[in-house]
Order: structure tokens, then C-alpha cells, then sequence
């Protein structure tokens, strides 16, 4: 649908910290599905396909465990291509014993679970784009009972959890962040992103393209949340992906206009957003 692939900006990797690689590296590969593309002693590189990679695990040098009431991620957030495929790793979870929840987000159908250090996990299916409900520049979501009944009519008969699909993509990233003015500010005045939902006063989600989010943040850890301690587990970095080198450069551009840090290293652009979180801008 075109909504993770140029020319739309959006979240193309997402890199978090663990306290204990050998651990998690079990639970993202048994319980989750996916495969290892590289791995050093304290980080691996995840794949669906074998090629590219969505998902990073670091382990910081004395990691601790992920700290309560903070800035970071709340979840990222996997986009499986078919919804047999989410029918089927609901048959998976359940035959693992694994706990997860759920929910209709009108746009989406959602399961959600925590990694074993407690990061936050969403894996989906979009319902298609002409099902959405747009009111001016505004998309219809909501938090609503998934209906399992009818998910798991798809399930695929004589066809256990293989692994996750190739065609998995990340599909957005929801982080905690201490407050939503200057927020809002980076990632649209600073970023290119649209506003495409405000869910009350405390929370903002952030797409290109019509999606309904690339991003969501929050305040729901409370305004003016510190950020988290560098060898905290949560999140390292995320990695968002620009059209064209005239797309980062008018980025790039923009973030320092209204004050914000970028960084160049070895023609790899960082910069964080208020609250902290850190962003690679990649092509």
C-alpha cells in the first residue's frame, strides 16, 4: 500500500536494549519468530526475510532493569502482510501459553505483549486504507474489543506458526515523551510528519503519506518524565527512512531551525526529539 516504502518517510528499524542478549534472542525467535541476520556478543540483528533487518537487540555494558514513570519507547510495533497471519500466531501464542492482549483500533487489528525485560510489543494487520474513517486531516481510531471469532476464521487449516513472515515490516513506533507542545513542533515543523490523530490532551499520532501513524507519543508516564538511565533497557534508537538525500537535507535543516541537535557521523545523521529519544535519519 505503498505507506512503508519511499516516498512516504517511516520507521524502517528499531534498535532496544535488554538485559540479557541470550534471553531475549530465545523469546524473539521461539515465541515471536524471528531469525538472527548477525550477532557479536552483546547484539543481534533480526530479520523476517534473511536480507534486512527490522529490529536490533543491544546489551548495554552493566544493563539494568527498564525503569518505571520515564521517557522511551511504550511500544513498537510489527506490521504482519496478510490477516491469516495474524490469526495464525494468535493459535501460537495461545498453544505457547503465552499472555497478550488485544484490540480493534478501527484501522487496525492488534495483539499486544511485553519482551522478558518488559518491552513493548505490537503486532498487527491494517484493515484496508478504504475502510478508514477520515474527518478532514483527522483518522478515526478507537480502542474496541478485537472480535476473535471472526480473526481466527482465517487461520490457514494444517498450518502451524512458522516464524514471522517475509513481508513483516516495522510498522510505527510509540514512544513516552514529557510533554506534547515542542514534541509536536520536532516532529512536524522539524520532521515533515502530519498530525493524523489527537487522542484527548495526552497523546499524538504522526504519519506521512495518509497512514494513520508512523509515529504515536505519549504522556501517559506523566509530564515531565525524566528520560531513562543510558544502560536502562528500553529504547536505543529507531531509524527513520527519508525519500531522497534533498528530503534529509530539508530535515536536517528544519530540526536546527527550531533548535534542535543533529549530529553527523561517518554520513549517518542523529539527532533526539525533546524528550530525549534518538533518531537516525537514513535513505
Amino acid at each position: 500500500m505503498g505507506f512503508h516504502s519511499k516516498p512516504t518517510t517511516f520507521v524502517g528499524h528499531v534498535k532496544i536494549k535488554v538485559e540479557n542478549l541470550e534471553r531475549s534472542l530465545k523469546f524473539y525467535q521461539e515465541v515471536i519468530g524471528f531469525d538472527v541476520l548477525e550477532q557479536t556478543d552483546s547484539m543481534a540483528k533480526l530479520t523476517t526475510d534473511g536480507k534486512t533487518s527490522i529490529l536490533s537487540l543491544v546489551q548495554p555494558i552493566n544493563a539494568i532493569p527498564k525503569q518505571g514513570r520515564t521517557t522511551g519507547l511504550y511500544h513498537f510495533a510489527i506490521l504482519l502482510p496478510e490477516r491469516s497471519d495474524l490469526a495464525n500466531i494468535v493459535v501460537h501464542f495461545v498453544n505457547k501459553g503465552i499472555r497478550f492482549g488485544s484490540s480493534d483500533h478501527l484501522v487496525s487489528e492488534a495483539l499486544y505483549l511485553d519482551d522478558p525485560d518488559g518491552n513493548g510489543i505490537e503486532i498487527y494487520i491494517d484493515r484496508d486504507p478504504s475502510e478508514w474513517s477520515w474527518h478532514g486531516e483527522e483518522v478515526a481510531m478507537t480502542v474496541d474489543p478485537l472480535d476473535f471469532e471472526n480473526l481466527l476464521t482465517t487461520v490457514s487449516p494444517g498450518k502451524s506458526w512458522l516464524g514471522m513472515p517475509e513481508g513483516t515490516v516495522m510498522g510505527h513506533i510509540h514512544l513516552h515523551v514529557s510533554e506534547l507542545k515542542k514534541t509536536e513542533e520536532f516532529y512536524v515543523k522539524g520532521l515533515g510528519f502530519d498530525v493524523v490523530n489527537r487522542y484527548g490532551t495526552q497523546a499524538l499520532f504522526l504519519s506521512t503519506g495518509k497512514y494513520h501513524h508512523h509515529i504515536g507519543v505519549n504522556t501517559w508516564n506523566g509530564a515531565g518524565a525524566p528520560a531513562p538511565a543510558d544502560n536502562s533497557v528500553g529504547l536505543e534508537s529507531f531509524i527513520l527512512i527519508l525519500p531522497n538525500e534533498e528530503a534529509r537535507n530539508r530535515c536536517v535543516s528544519n530540526l536546527k531551525q527550531i533548535g534542535a541537535n543533529v549530529t553527523e557521523e561517518n554520513n549517518t545523521f542523529i539527532t533526539y526529539d525533546p524528550s530525549g529519544n534518538r533518531i537516525v535519519l537514513a535513505l
